[in-house]
């Protein structure tokens, strides 16, 4: 068993993000999204927004709730980059998220499961507290993302 999680780490650390040779003829891409995003839509820090401090989790969700989890999880999406969308942990299957309220608006946090994919077992996250947080309006318009440095 450790072998084995050693052959993949050092797998994964000798390929050091190189590109495929499918990928070679491509142009750079940023993982810029698909669909335009709202102007409206602030991020970062870049409004006078104020984060609620106490937020509890909805044990059931209720309409406004899902659309305003349906959001965060698009522009999640989004910022993943093109050229492997068609990858499991590139998409909504390996993502999870956690809605709370505060302030009159929904919290919403997207974490990465990656343990969601074939071939990765349980528990089996290699990235340390990856996490997307947003605020976002009852009919589901993005109000901020999170500014944080994990």
């Amino acid at each position: 068993m450790l072998r084995s999680m050693l052959v993949v780490l050092a797998a994964l650390l000798a390929d050091a993000g190189t590109p495929s040779p499918a990928q070679k003829g491509l142009k750079p891409d940023a993982g810029s999204p698909a669909l335009p995003r709202p102007v409206a839509a602030l991020d970062a820090g870049t409004s006078s927004f104020e984060w609620p401090e106490d937020v509890d989790p909805m044990a059931t969700l209720d309409g406004p709730a899902i659309l305003a989890s349906h959001a965060a999880l698009q522009d999640v999406v989004s910022r993943f980059p093109k050229a492997r969308r068609n990858e499991c942990i590139f998409t909504a299957r390996a993502l999870e998220v956690v809605v709370g309220k505060g302030k009159g608006v929904y919290i919403v946090r997207v974490n990465r499961r990656v343990d969601h994919c074939e071939g990765i077992g349980p528990g089996g996250n290699f990235e340390l507290d990856w996490f997307e947080l947003y605020a976002v309006s009852p009919e589901g318009r993005i109000i901020e993302r999170y500014q944080y440095a994990p």
